[in-house]
């Protein structure tokens, strides 16, 4: 069994660069690799530290099928690892709060 797998919840890749900002500092600190209704691959840009709680924002784009969609989640950030580009790390972020509405925008976004 692959860790694909193992995963409770399918997550999907953008197709472009989806921005992610952290609510309490207003910095950018990365994009989304991947993400799901549970949780997201973080490609941070900034420093992040393993067992934090951060409270992150995200902007979904839209389609002919569904509106741009701002998002606000709280996460636990689960782990951290080396990426290919220098300057830059991976990232494992669970979800912890997510408004009905934002999940309801997610799931649309995600073809759910």
């Amino acid at each position: 069994m692959s860790i694909t797998d193992a995963r409770r919840a399918q997550r999907r890749n953008p197709t472009g660069v989806i921005v992610v900002s952290d609510v309490m500092t207003a910095q950018v600190i990365g994009r989304i690799g991947n993400v799901s209704e549970t949780g997201m691959l973080l490609v941070a840009s900034e420093h992040l530290r393993e067992d934090a709680l951060y409270q992150l924002q995200f902007t979904l784009p839209g389609s002919s099928s569904t509106r741009e969609a701002s998002i606000d989640v709280g996460t636990h950030l689960l782990w951290t690892g080396a990426a290919h580009t220098p300057g830059q790390s991976l990232a494992g972020l669970r979800f912890l709060t997510i408004s009905p509405a934002h999940l309801a925008a997610l799931r649309d976004w995600l073809g759910r």
